[in-house]
């Protein structure tokens, strides 16, 4: 049954937010929301779930290379409680090392400014979409 998600890269400024599904495996930037101490406006957070109706909500959980929780992580955690709790949707947590250097690297490819941070997180929701998507492809492959 195809899927419809929506994925955030959690900030304590700013929250990017992507779009993906997984009958193309498609993805796509649709925002970077501001948040103050990691609270974003949830009237924001709420239209874009009423536009696009995702099945499920992806927020990227940020963990350090030794696999350890950093002080992010438990943040990200809360958000993620926050979201479910909020709008009723599934929320799964997406190990997202490494999405904003990626997110970086593609916009310097691309000719963008990878300082931009607006577009940085944007491309970081995405990646941890697309992650997640890859993921899916792999699982569905395996049964």
């Amino acid at each position: 049954m195809p899927e419809v998600v929506i994925g955030f890269d959690f900030g304590l400024r700013s929250i990017g937010v992507a779009l993906g599904q997984t009958l193309t495996k498609s993805s796509q930037v649709l925002a970077t929301l501001k948040a103050k101490q990691g609270a974003p406006n949830w009237q924001q957070v709420g239209a874009l779930l009423d536009k696009w109706q995702p099945d499920k909500l992806l927020v990227g959980y940020p963990l350090n290379m030794d696999d350890t929780e950093s002080a992010t992580s438990t943040k990200a955690k809360r958000f993620a409680n926050q979201l479910r709790e909020r709008f009723k949707l599934p929320v799964e947590l997406v190990d997202e090392r490494l999405s904003t250097q990626e997110a970086r690297m593609r916009l310097n490819e691309s000719g963008g400014f990878w300082q931009n941070k607006e577009r940085i997180d944007g491309l970081a929701a995405q990646v941890i979409v697309e992650q997640w998507l890859s993921s899916q492809t792999n699982i569905r492959d395996d049964e």
